[in-house]
């Protein structure tokens, strides 16, 4: 807590005069006047490096969040939890850095609802005036990298032109010298902080970057570091050698070559990429969570700029209910304009039940990613160190290997491409030997349609196994069977139109069970796990 010098009352920053304001005797301060400035020389190092802090501690999830004030609101923001938060004093390290809240609550609160005014399927809690009043303001740690690149490059370039039947390509050796550098390539530092969240609020405009000093967390709540930095220096690196790429490519000079990124082994050592320094850093977040059962919704907005990033589930009787109102006009301009014959019904029904199991899959392996944490090196870190250092080293061969795994990959195209080719064309040549070319049209789509499927039920089978138990499947099994009986009804091709429309309800009835499906695990994903113990959560005042 930090005293008024003029009453003794409680200072806290004012977002909007970026001054240190009292509450009791509305008098200003300069943030800077408090425990920097005042440093005697001879002052311990332990005592520049650290500063004293309240942690607070959730019961529930085990999430500790920072606090120059010893008093904090019953509510962890990151699990969702109304609970008691046990406190203890704590000194933890000071950061370099820190960039000051420019955006209000009353700001964040109305580019929060701008964005839900757009969310016509989300649910009503996400838009209750109370859930929006329960923004907290924490400052999230950032590394912030320093990297240059300087020395003498040289890279290949090619142009084409025609001459005659033949197209010629010319090589050239484009040579320079590269003197350019990156400040402030920022990467969370908090495991508790998901990077696809971190990465979606960025950017932040670091001219509005000020030295760290406590004051400027007075009001607010922080997260604490718990990721080096050398988790995410080769991304950094990686980063500046692709930014520094494109901007050679567009250089006037070099402007007509074409510059194979591909062909280089390695980027950061071709262009000199080095990382100079690395600063700690805190940036703003306002920060709201939404708790539903066992899973909890986090809606963020950047401090600084206002852009809103949050997951938004979809409530499924908005939907049901908005499809619904969507399918009469599609289905009254159908039956107006246009005569569907059972056997074409029969087949779009099936072409419809393909495509939702496509995304059904599509969902399963979203929710495989992101159980697995594959693209969250911060959880990585903490929860297999080694995975994330294969993960690293992986990513680190992958473009001198990149030349033979394209090789590979079409020789294992072309060899698939000519078998399906040779089923296509074995198909066709009895068809239509026998048949009309309508009804051999028909075929090749019904094949089509079951290879499709069936390559569809395969990727999707081994996506079920990462499934927590107890997860519903029946709409991808069901789709499935429904395509299997409806191919069967279009092979025996019945005389009776009852079969075509049987199989046809029956294939709706599968796509309708699959949308459900597809939904609920939507929501899955736009969700997240109660962070039991996964780290640190956050609250600010009113």
């Amino acid at each position: 807590m930090i005293s008024c010098p003029n009453c003794g009352g409680n200072l806290k920053f004012d977002i909007p005069s970026q001054q240190m304001a009292c509450e009791y005797c509305q008098s200003f301060f300069d943030p800077y006047s408090f425990g920097n400035k005042s440093r005697d020389a001879e002052e311990s190092t332990s005592f520049e490096d650290n500063y004293e802090v309240t942690v607070f501690t959730c019961p529930q999830c085990g999430g500790e969040i920072l606090s120059t004030d010893n008093a904090a609101a019953g509510f962890c923001s990151f699990c969702g939890a109304s609970t008691i938060l046990y406190s203890r004093i704590s000194n933890e390290r000071r950061p370099n850095y820190i960039v000051p809240f420019k955006k209000t609550k009353e700001d964040c609160k109305q580019a929060y609802a701008q964005k839900m005014r757009h969310a016509l399927f989300a649910p009503k809690e996400l838009k209750d005036p109370k859930a929006i009043d329960s923004f907290r303001g924490i400052y999230m740690p950032y590394w912030a990298f320093y990297i240059t690149q300087k020395g003498a490059i040289s890279l290949e370039g090619t142009t084409q032109h025609r001459s005659g039947d033949y197209i010629c390509t010319d090589h050239f050796q484009l040579t320079g010298d590269m003197d350019s550098y990156y400040k402030g390539l920022s990467y969370d530092a908090s495991s508790s902080f998901a990077d696809s969240i971190s990465e979606a609020l960025a950017p932040y405009d670091l001219k509005g970057m000020k030295a760290f000093t406590p004051a400027y967390l007075s009001g607010f709540y922080a997260d604490t570091a718990d990721v080096p930095a050398s988790v995410y220096q080769t991304d950094a690196e990686s980063t500046a050698s692709q930014e520094a790429l494109a901007a050679i490519k567009k250089e006037p000079t070099f402007a007509h070559y074409t510059i194979d990124a591909d062909k280089i082994c390695n980027p950061s050592h071709t262009l000199h990429t080095k990382t100079e320094q690395v600063d700690s850093t805190m940036f703003p977040v306002w920060f709201m969570s939404y708790r539903k059962n066992d899973r909890v919704a986090y809606a963020t907005v950047n401090g600084q700029t206002g852009k809103v990033v949050a997951d938004i589930p979809i409530d499924p009787k908005k939907y049901a209910l908005g499809s619904l109102i969507l399918a009469l006009p599609i289905f009254v301009l159908l039956a107006a304009f246009f005569t569907l014959l059972p056997t074409r019904l029969l087949t779009i029904s099936a072409i419809l039940a393909v495509l939702t199991t496509i995304i059904y899959t599509a969902e399963l392996s979203a929710i495989q990613k992101k159980d697995s944490f594959s693209g969250d090196k911060g959880k990585l870190y903490l929860q297999d160190p080694e995975q994330l250092e294969q993960q690293n080293h992986k990513a680190s061969l992958k473009v001198q290997v990149k030349n033979t795994g394209k090789k590979n990959l079409s020789i294992v195209k072309i060899f698939v491409f000519f078998q399906i080719g040779m089923m296509v064309l074995n198909l066709l040549a009895s068809v239509i030997g026998s048949a009309s070319s309508g009804s051999a049209l028909s075929s090749l789509l019904w094949l089509v349609i079951i290879i499709a499927m069936a390559i569809t039920i395969g990727v999707g089978s081994d996506k079920m196994k990462s499934l927590p138990s107890g997860q519903s499947v029946v709409g991808f099994i069901a789709s499935g069977i429904a395509v299997a009986v409806s191919s069967v009804i279009a092979l025996l091709h019945p005389v009776s139109d009852l079969y075509y429309y049987a199989g046809t309800i029956f294939v709706l009835i599968a796509v309708i069970l699959s949308i459900t499906d597809v939904i609920h695990y939507y929501n899955i994903l736009s969700t997240r796990r109660l962070p039991q113990f996964d780290k640190q959560g956050g609250d600010d005042r009113a």
